[in-house]
């Protein structure tokens, strides 16, 4: 069994590796003529709106852009806010969202009222935790025609200030960075290759006009994924990319907030109970099983073990993320684990943003 984690972790190590030299970036600022719609869905975020709106103030290098948010029935002050910051601003407008119908999950019914608003070529959505640099749309849009594809995704820079942020977070890019041929995925019409953060994406309208907008995943928890699934499977292409020097967020703040976030999602994220369970044990066997061999003096467990912290290294070192955390990688896969089943053994009763799911 050692050789065989050994193997497996090479393996691992060699495709991190082959990503972190292959990764898009996105280069130069350089002026965009083309429209440009940023749907923004909001619902009760009045702490992100200052520095949300101050960040989308100072975008550099567009000529048409509109920032479009939609106010999914905020109970708090982000309406208000978004007034006061973006008055005598054309450039940005505020909508309410339609009473959300059956059907249709909070998010993918305010990107849908959104994008019937809008009209630009170019379509974002955004998360209202995300920051951005003054060129990270310009230059993300400036990729996107360079390479010619239909949609990318610009994988922001996730901040993570606590232990448990520390823990879980860096695995979001580690996830695919050491499991996914970017490469190959990019043009690629398989979608169980399909890697995307609906954080921050970029996409032509002309192909989400194809598979009408955003109803594929009108009930999706996962949009993100779906939503490049959906784009893939209509015969379109797109990437992710790394967006980690020009977007960054903090997604959650205590472990508390890690469990309801993570608790409404990670359910769905292996397509079934099969799926799930084969993820635990490739998880346990590659990231926890390595540090029991290394424990006993296992020379091929010591270097199993070495290779899948290698594969954090090289995650945190593309990302900015911090490399002291990467030697904690089998307590992070140990915590994620009993996120996932967590997630599985809750997921009757969850709530998100006060909405059942």
């Amino acid at each position: 069994m050692a050789s065989v984690v050994f193997f497996l972790n090479l393996f691992l190590f060699s495709l991190a590796l082959t990503n972190f030299f292959t990764i898009r970036k996105p280069e130069e600022s350089i002026s965009i003529a083309q429209t440009i719609d940023v749907l923004i869905p909001v619902r009760n975020e009045q702490e992100n709106i200052p520095e949300l709106v101050a960040s989308l103030k100072a975008q550099i290098n567009l000529h048409a852009v509109r920032f479009i948010f939609i106010d999914d029935s905020s109970t708090d002050n982000t309406a208000s806010l978004i007034k006061e910051r973006t008055q005598n601003d054309p450039r940005f407008s505020l909508i309410s969202a339609d009473p959300l119908p059956a059907g249709w999950l909070g998010k993918p019914w305010a990107l849908s009222q959104g994008f019937s608003a809008g009209t630009g070529r170019i379509v974002i959505t955004l998360d209202a935790d995300v920051r951005l640099e003054p060129q990270a749309i310009s230059s993300c849009v400036a990729l996107l025609e360079k390479r010619d594809v239909d949609f990318i995704s610009p994988y922001p820079r996730q901040l993570a200030i606590s232990l448990s942020e520390r823990l879980i977070q860096p695995l979001l890019q580690w996830s695919w960075l050491a499991t996914v041929p970017l490469r190959i995925a990019e043009k690629s019409s398989r979608t169980s290759l399909a890697v995307a953060n609906g954080q921050f994406f970029i996409a032509k309208r002309i192909s989400l006009e194809t598979i009408s907008g955003f109803n594929q995943i009108s009930d999706q928890v996962l949009d993100d994924i779906e939503l490049s699934r959906a784009l893939i499977g209509a015969g379109f292409h797109g990437m992710v990319v790394d967006g980690s020097r020009v977007a960054t967020t903090r997604m959650y703040k205590s472990f508390s907030e890690i469990k309801n976030g993570y608790g409404k999602s990670l359910w769905k994220a292996f397509g079934s109970v099969q799926g799930s369970i084969g993820v635990v044990v490739f998880l346990a066997f590659t990231s926890i099983y390595p540090l029991y061999l290394a424990l006993n003096l296992n020379p091929l467990g010591i270097l199993a073990l070495e290779l899948i912290i290698g594969t954090r290294l090289l995650a945190a070192k593309s990302t900015q993320g911090n490399l002291r955390d990467t030697f904690l990688h089998p307590l992070s896969i140990a915590v994620l684990i009993y996120l996932i089943l967590f997630s599985w053994r809750n997921r009757s009763t969850v709530q998100w943003k006060g909405r059942s799911l």
